[in-house]
């Protein structure tokens, strides 16, 4: 496991979280909220298979294919 400097990782997630909310429509509330309580965000967090060292990018279509996977199952 690596460890990312706390400083830049909020920066990173800032990032993320502006990446998401224009590509879904979002505010950057809603993004905020829905980043904290993802998986992404745990994996970033705690550092497994560097997922902050991706891009912001595919950090956020990530986020997307966690979400829409989400509803997915909510919806059956």
């Amino acid at each position: 496991m690596m460890t990312a400097n706390p400083i830049l990782l909020q920066k990173k997630y800032a990032r993320v979280i502006e990446c998401f909310a224009k590509q879904q429509g979002l505010s950057l509330d809603e993004a905020l909220g829905l980043f904290y309580h993802s998986e992404v965000y745990r994996l970033m967090r705690d550092g497994v298979s560097d997922m902050h060292c991706m891009s912001d990018l595919y950090l956020a279509e990530k986020l997307r294919l966690e979400y829409t996977e989400k509803f997915l199952e909510n919806r059956q």
